[in-house]
Order: structure tokens, then sequence, then C-alpha cells
């Protein structure tokens, strides 16, 4: 069952992502309003394109959130094991099941661990900087 869900799902998200499936929604609204001073502008011509829109925003809702969610699975499982077969932290690998909070903390810390790791890079870059520079000077006398 879920294969031949996750199937219909892929197909259904891309065929809605077409220029073509656009462009036939437009046209189908097009017709809809053209056809309204046909029916008089009546209650049961609003509601035919009211009911539909939902029908299907109601549908496309889960689709879309299926996609997503195994996107986001995907990627997260790329993004581990690139974590796992570098030199970065293996701690970082499963994040993505903490609270918000904790997801929050843990990037602050890292926000403050690159700047401290910037400013000594500066810091190096600028003596190395002043060095070059004074051995330019000596050699040029």
């Amino acid at each position: 069952m879920e294969k031949h869900f996750t199937k219909i799902a892929n197909w259904v998200a891309h065929v809605t992502g077409l220029p073509l499936t656009f462009s036939v929604c437009c046209l189908i609204v097009v017709v809809w309003a053209v056809t309204g001073p046909y029916f008089g502008f009546s209650d049961t011509w609003q509601l035919v394109i009211n009911t539909g829109t939902t029908i299907i925003t109601f549908l496309m809702v889960f689709l879309i959130q299926n996609t997503q969610n195994r996107d986001g699975a995907a990627i997260q499982a790329k993004l581990d094991e690139l974590i796992r077969v570098s030199r970065a932290h293996n701690h970082f690998i499963g994040i993505e099941h903490l609270t918000e909070s904790e997801v929050e903390e843990i990037r602050a810390k890292c926000e403050r661990a690159a700047r401290r790791h910037d400013q000594k890079i500066a810091a190096t870059g600028g003596k190395k900087a002043v060095a070059q520079k004074r051995g330019t000077k000596k050699q040029a006398a």
C-alpha cells in the first residue's frame, strides 16, 4: 500500500508541477468565469468552483506533505552520511528529532563557534599580512 501511495504521490506531484497543468487550471477558471452570465452568476455556479477547488486543495495538502516529508528525510539522511564520513561532530546526526528549542540552542552554539573561528582567522591573517609586508620592506632595502 505504501509503495503504491508513494508512486501515486510522486506522479501527482510531478504532473501538478508542469506548466501544462497550470495552463489547464487557468483555462478551467476562465471557462468558469465566462459561463457566469449564462448561469446568471447563481449560487450553484459559484458552488461549482468553490467545491472543486476545496476538494483539490484538501487532497493536494496531503500529497505535498508526503512529498516534503520524504524529501526532508532523504536530505537529512544524506547530510547525516556526510557528517558521519567527515571530521564533523557525529553528535549532530539525528538532531532533527530534537525539540525546536534544543535545535535553536545547538544552532546558537554553532554560530558562536563560527564567530570565534572567524575572529581567529582574521587575527592570524592580519599577523601574516603584517609579516609579509615587513618581509617585502626588508627585501627592498
